[in-house]
């Protein structure tokens, strides 16, 4: 069977205190189906992981966000832990990474708190989507319709809970991203509208 993501190039936007669990099983499942995938951190160096409360592994990071570049990859994923996105969400290169996912229309997922990302992205405006349940009011207050549900996808979005739903997750993404190119942009907020002829 032909690997579905052959050629693709996927970041994975994380810092210390992201979710071990939520980088590692995702990025395994795109892996192994072709996709070249980069750690893009501002952590230096090495990225501390956690498994819930406790302190997890150590990961090399494969590319600084000073020097990512949004244009070189074709989709992005967002793992959870609270801390990681809540760092991340605060630093205004990563929340411009992200952005241009959605101006450029590449398809995007984000799992348990990571959808934070999404809410100072402006992303969720209108989407359905879900989340760890202590996201729901931020999501809903971003003008996202939430839901409980393992998995959501809306308009190149995917959004699951916890590590619980990561098969479902892993199974939608790769399913998602081997279709990156038929997607159209999705506009954000005052962004120019794509149109092809």
């Amino acid at each position: 069977m032909p690997n579905k993501l052959n050629g693709k190039r996927i970041a994975i936007l994380a810092t210390d205190g992201v979710e071990q669990v939520e980088m590692t099983e995702p990025r395994k499942a795109l892996d192994a189906e072709g996709a070249k995938t980069e750690l893009v951190s501002p952590a230096k160096g090495n990225l501390q992981a956690w498994k819930h409360m406790d302190k997890g592994d150590k990961f090399p990071v494969d590319v600084a966000l000073d020097a990512a570049n949004p244009n070189n990859y074709d989709a992005l994923v967002l793992p959870g832990g609270v801390a990681n996105p809540d760092q991340l969400r605060t630093m205004p290169k990563a929340v411009e990474f992200v952005k241009s996912f959605f101006e450029q229309g590449k398809p995007v997922a984000a799992i348990c708190h990571a959808p934070w990302m999404l809410v100072e992205a402006d992303a969720v405006r209108g989407k359905t989507v879900t989340s760890w349940p202590s996201l729901h009011t931020d999501l809903k207050n971003a003008g996202a319709k939430w839901v409980d549900r393992e998995v959501v996808e809306d308009h190149g979005l995917v959004t699951s809970r916890k590590p619980d739903d990561l098969p479902a997750f892993n199974k939608k993404i790769v399913e998602l991203f081997s279709q990156a190119p038929e997607h159209e942009p999705q506009p954000v907020g005052p962004a120019r509208s794509h149109h092809r002829g």
